[in-house]
């Protein structure tokens, strides 16, 4: 959300505070370029002194020019010098140094230019006489005459509307900002409360919906807020009747295969020794069944969330001593053993039974996938820092090992893996479902990986239980 946020944010302030910068510049590089030369006060009276003196050189010659512009800069203080189209004095005046680069800014096209920026009191006049000849008129104006620009720091001035720009920039930037804030926290807020119900819903809270808040909106994502739920309780429809279908099936199973067992007790008892091979074939296969059936029930029960766990303090050393015990004695039908390299004292909490069914399960698969005349491996452990500690409980065993691509797999319901979990096995393909579901509901995790030198390793790790008093203890 932070990212989202912070991108929707940045992004709209960025561009707004571009916006402002541009449209403060534009106005700053208008206001220093902006020249207009015929809207000037000074044009029509620059034009009438050019005309006039243009009018008595052509008339009288150069000596009376001279006398018209003394005369005016005695009357009104006026200089003048009336310049050829080579910019050289034909009225016998000097031209100013400051006045001679206004001479190149007038043409026929532009006829007038003023000094801008700088004193406003020098303009320039292009005129062309009757006869064709072109000249050009310097005028020099006394400040009383017209309106001075202000100067720097003044109202008006380059400098004072930097500064008065800069204080209207800043409120601008604030109000901006603050509304770039509402609009990236509108459209990242809802998003993350869409991630979070999506996590829960990952995690198995199929109840798991939308914030009403966010139903009532009627943009798009309010939309797919609404599509959000409506998916949700489709799929806790379909997985709970899924788990009831199971529940149903495990418990309706259950009475025939009693029944029948009870029927081939009685066909035992009367049949020839021709009969009871195939008799006893039945048995094993409804043996296998009602297994099956009882690993169904459990599975159900878990992921039903009807099992619960006693806060039970558990001590993981003889318990798992005597599941390696019971394993090694049942594998050495198989000419196969079981043996705990490793043991540590380790606690934990939790229930005795689901535990103890969850071990039980993964080293019974371990022992069924073992190669004749091997073992199987078991260790316990704790590892980590004192600060974040867990215990790992490792299996593993000297089979073919599983396809990289199948290790997750195997810990999903009836999941069988070619030519290694065939029926010989005797497996049903629920007790690795049912020891993942059960070590999950202890806040832990199993994960399966094949080991460097052939077999499968599968390795379950949960917290470890310190300085906890007051539980009951499971061993008592």
């Amino acid at each position: 959300m932070r990212s989202l946020f912070l991108r929707v944010f940045l992004w709209f302030g960025i561009a707004m505070v571009l916006v402002n910068v541009a449209s403060f510049a534009t106005g700053i590089f208008a206001e220093r370029r902006f020249q207009p030369p015929r809207n000037h006060p000074l044009a029509p009276m620059t034009g009438l002194l050019a005309q006039t003196a243009v009018e008595t050189f052509e008339r009288d010659g150069p000596s009376a020019l001279h006398s018209y512009l003394q005369r005016l800069e005695n009357t009104s203080s006026v200089h003048a010098v009336l310049l050829n189209a080579q910019g050289e004095s034909i009225s016998g005046e000097p031209v100013p140094p400051e006045m001679k680069s206004l001479a190149g800014r007038v043409s026929e096209s532009s006829p007038f230019a003023f000094a801008f920026p700088g004193p406003p009191e020098r303009a320039v006049q292009f005129v062309r006489s009757p006869s064709g000849t072109a000249y050009i008129l310097l005028a020099r104006f006394p400040p009383p005459n017209f309106p001075r620009p202000p100067r720097i720091g003044e109202p008006g001035s380059l400098g004072f509307a930097l500064r008065v720009g800069a204080r209207t920039l800043l409120p601008l930037l604030l109000i901006g900002g603050l509304f770039c804030y509402l609009l990236a926290r509108s459209l990242a807020k809802p998003i993350e409360q869409l991630r979070s119900t999506t996590h829960e819903l990952s995690v198995g809270n199929l109840s798991a919906r939308v914030e009403p808040s966010l139903l009532q909106r009627r943009d798009a994502i309010g939309q797919l807020g609404r599509d959000f739920d409506l998916m949700a309780r489709h799929i806790e429809a379909l997985v709970t009747a899924q788990r009831r279908l199971l529940a149903d099936i495990s418990h309706e199973l259950r009475s025939p295969l009693a029944r029948q067992g009870v029927a081939l007790g009685l066909a035992k008892r009367r049949a020839n020794e021709e009969v009871i091979p195939s008799l006893e074939r039945i048995a094993r296969e409804a043996s296998r069944m009602n297994e099956m059936i009882g690993q169904l029930l459990d599975l159900t029960q878990i992921e039903s969330g009807t099992e619960t766990i006693e806060p039970t303090r558990i001590d993981l050393k003889p318990l798992l001593e005597g599941i390696v015990q019971d394993a090694d004695y049942e594998a050495e039908a198989s000419n196969r053993s079981v043996k705990l390299i490793e043991k540590a004292d380790c606690i934990t909490h939790g229930s005795v039974e689901l535990l103890s069914s969850a071990i039980e399960n993964v080293v019974r698969n371990a022992v069924r996938h073992t190669e004749p005349d091997t073992e199987v491996e078991v260790s316990l452990k704790s590892e980590g820092t004192n600060l974040l500690q867990s215990v790992l409980i490792s299996v593993r065993d000297h089979g073919k090992g599983v396809p990289e691509l199948a290790l997750k797999d195997i810990f999903r319901p009836f999941y069988r893996v070619e030519d290694a979990r065939d029926r010989k096995t005797g497996g049903t393909g629920l007790g690795l479902a049912i020891a993942t579901r059960a070590i999950e509901l202890h806040g832990g995790a199993i994960t399966a990986q094949n080991a460097a030198e052939g077999g499968l390793l599968v390795e379950i790790r949960l917290p470890v239980v310190k300085g906890i008093r007051n539980l009951p203890d499971s061993n008592k």
